[in-house]
């Protein structure tokens, strides 16, 4: 294994709920994108799990700017499937980098592969509160 700049595995926080229903979400979808699922997956199980998010880290509905590692900043929106469109910034969580961005703080970095295989990195410099109108209720039960 090579050394990185980059901590493999930050630590990340999440809400129950947001654990419950990412958890359910990957595993319906484990058939469709086996591989993205099953990151989402290790990653709800390696999560933190506390009562309140903080204001600076990345959870459902979060308006995140970022770093990627070829210097350029994006500034995405963190949805679930159905509300994803890429051309308004927003971004599924069952994307590789979705799954990455989910459960980061302000200042933390991570590697993660993307769809075509190769290894990136990206460092998130601001995590915004989801806006009013996010809908939560459009993702998964976890009931």
């Amino acid at each position: 294994m090579r050394e990185r700049n980059y901590p493999e595995m930050p630590e990340i926080i999440v809400s129950q709920q947001d654990q419950q229903r990412l958890t359910v979400l990957a595993m319906d979808a484990l058939n469709r994108s086996p591989d993205v699922a099953s990151e989402l997956i290790a990653e709800m199980e390696r999560a933190r799990v506390v009562p309140t998010v903080p204001s600076s880290v990345v959870r459902m509905g979060s308006i995140v700017t970022y770093r990627a590692d070829d210097g350029r900043e994006r500034r995405v929106q963190l949805v679930f499937p159905g509300q994803a469109d890429i051309g308004s910034g927003k971004i599924s969580i069952l994307t590789p980098i979705g799954t990455a961005l989910i459960g980061l703080s302000e200042g933390q970095s991570i590697a993660w592969t993307a769809r075509d295989g190769t290894e990136r990195h990206l460092t998130v410099l601001k995590v915004e509160d989801p806006p009013e109108e996010f809908d939560d209720a459009n993702g998964p039960s976890a009931d």
